[in-house]
This record gives C-alpha cells, sequence and structure tokens, in this order.
C-alpha cells in the first residue's frame, strides 16, 4: 500500500493518523508525485482523470487549468510533473485506490487486505 501525502495537508494528516499501526509506503507528493502508470491506474479506480485533479490549490488556479482543454494524456502528464496538481492523500494497493480521505473509502480499500 502506497499513500502519497503533503505534510501541510490536514486531509493527508488525517489518513497517516487513521494508517497509524498499519504498514504503508509514505511518498511526498510534491518531491515524487505519481507515476504516470499509477495516474493511468487510480484514474480508472476513480472514474476519470478529472477526479485527481486538486481543483482547490493555489497551483491550479495559477495555471489556470480550469479554463484549458486538456486531454487525457496532457493531464496526466502535468500531474506526474506536479505533485500540487494531484489530489490528496493519493492511496493506492495492489488492487484499487482513493482520493482524497473518506474512512469509509480507505476502510473498504484496506480491508480487502490490499497492499
Amino acid at each position: 500500500m502506497k499513500v502519497y501525502a503533503y505534510k501541510n495537508c490536514s486531509s493527508c494528516q488525517k489518513a497517516l493518523r487513521y494508517l497509524e499501526g498499519r504498514e504503508y509506503e509514505l511518498v511526498p507528493i510534491v518531491e515524487q508525485p505519481p507515476t504516470l502508470e499509477e495516474l493511468r491506474r487510480m484514474a480508472v479506480y476513480v472514474g476519470g482523470f478529472r477526479k485527481l485533479l486538486n481543483t482547490s490549490g493555489s497551483q491550479y488556479r495559477e495555471l489556470g487549468i480550469a479554463g484549458r482543454d486538456l486531454d487525457e494524456n496532457q493531464a496526466l502528464e502535468l500531474l506526474a510533473s506536479n505533485g500540487m496538481l494531484v489530489k490528496r492523500p493519493f492511496l493506492l494497493t495492489s488492487d484499487g485506490g482513493a482520493v482524497g480521505f473518506r474512512p469509509e473509502v480507505w476502510e473498504q480499500l484496506i480491508g480487502k487486505g490490499a497492499g
């Protein structure tokens, strides 16, 4: 199980508290954004690449992404190059994934014995 998180993100902090006592790999999302392959997998799990965008972040606004007509490949390449654009926390298991922290969703994924 891999969790991409940002240390100053309150949702990430809640997620990491939730995971206490469990084994997982913590990856700093700003310094090491998810790979294109991971982003493609996650897009399938969450129902599309647009759900991976951190639309409430300053980078999203500053880069004017809302007004751009990005196709999936362009968007995923942008996300893979800028971790601040990725919705977080970003949980990736061997057979599923979730973005954002909703305990009931995470429990369903982790409860499957995924890792």
